[in-house]
């Protein structure tokens, strides 16, 4: 009886899958590469097709472009100069929302040339606010500064809530109302509009009874925490008045045998540093509450004023010499576009 077994064609039917194997990737490739292709040739068409359009109507771009330039320059000659004035300020008591609604109320007076309420509501003269195109306001704020405002924000809450809060989700939904400075910028044909108006704009948040109510609270706060903090210095120094007599008396006593207390001494060393470690936290503290008493002496800090001059707005952004020939230009573009497109749909439907 023959018990061998017959020998399977494992080898050939290997090579067989891989060849078929390598067939697909090769053939992905070349329709990947095709794909590409076709791609770049289609761009390089179409480049080809915008040139030829371009020189088909290059006399026509070039008289627009002349023209105008020819009325931008003429408008640039002809038009009032515009200076911009910058001022930074530092809200304070929950202010700053209020900041925001007057300078956009001025910007739309301004934008819709409401000179009567807008002279009424800077106290100038028509002809002043006539003069007035443009007010912004945005806040002025780095990571530095966004990193203080988390840590000032963290230690306000407790051990728990802290632990729930992430320090990059904080900085990627920042508030800029929540900034500690805004920038207000002032676009006008009168280039020392700025400095007659900054008192206006301060007291139109000064005069507010809320904000008023919040400082006279924080100043009564602040003259409690002062006094609290001069008394607690006045009972340390008399405390350690009090420990130096005693050493004294206790230094100019006898010596009696040769016992030695060490955990006495070293008591009476613990309580003096005790005390001076307790001097230096208040003395750091009433620093602290002198800069907060200076920052918060007023309802809104003027940290950088309006110029006495402003300066005058230039650029080629502002230049009617690039402008108008943009303008021009791009009209044209769109009718010939539109033109050759309805040729074309003419065409194509013979």
């Amino acid at each position: 009886m023959n018990n061998q077994t017959p020998q399977q064609p494992s080898s050939n039917s290997d090579e067989v899958d891989l060849g078929q194997l390598f067939q697909l990737i090769g053939n992905g490739f070349r329709k990947l590469f095709r794909f590409i292709g076709n791609i770049f040739k289609g761009i390089f068409g179409a480049i080809i097709v915008f040139l030829q359009f371009i020189q088909k109507h290059l006399i026509k771009f070039a008289i627009a472009a002349i023209v105008g330039l020819a009325i931008g320059i003429y408008l640039d000659i002809n038009k009032e100069p515009q200076y911009l004035s910058t001022m930074v300020v530092e809200p304070n008591f929950n202010s700053v929302q209020q900041l925001y609604n007057n300078i956009n109320f001025y910007d739309e007076l301004a934008k819709s040339e409401d000179s009567i309420a807008l002279a009424e509501a800077l106290d100038i003269t028509l002809k002043e606010a006539g003069s007035i195109k443009k007010f912004t306001v945005e806040s002025y704020s780095d990571e530095n500064q966004k990193v203080q405002l988390f840590d000032k924000f963290v230690k306000s809450l407790d051990t728990t809530t802290q632990k729930a809060i992430d320090m990059e989700a904080y900085l990627k939904n920042f508030n800029s109302l929540d900034a500690r400075f805004h920038t207000i910028a002032l676009i006008a044909t009168n280039n020392g509009i700025g400095k007659k108006i900054q008192s206006s704009i301060i007291n139109s948040i000064s005069r507010n009874d809320y904000f008023n109510l919040q400082k006279d609270i924080s100043d009564i706060n602040i003259k409690l925490q002062d006094s609290i903090y001069s008394k607690q210095i006045t009972e340390i120094d008399s405390l350690q008045l009090l420990y130096k007599r005693v050493m004294l008396k206790e230094a100019d006593k006898p010596m009696q045998g040769t016992n030695i207390s060490l955990g006495e001494g070293g008591n009476k060393d613990n309580k003096e540093l005790s005390l001076i470690n307790k001097m230096e936290e208040l003395k750091e503290s009433l620093v602290l509450l002198n800069e907060e008493k200076a920052n918060k002496s007023s309802i809104l800090n003027v940290i950088s004023a309006f110029p006495r001059k402003g300066v005058e707005v230039k650029g080629i952004w502002n230049s009617y010499k690039f402008l108008v020939p943009t303008l021009f230009l791009g009209l044209l573009l769109i009718i010939l576009a539109l033109l050759s497109l309805n040729t074309y749909l003419k065409e194509y439907n013979k």
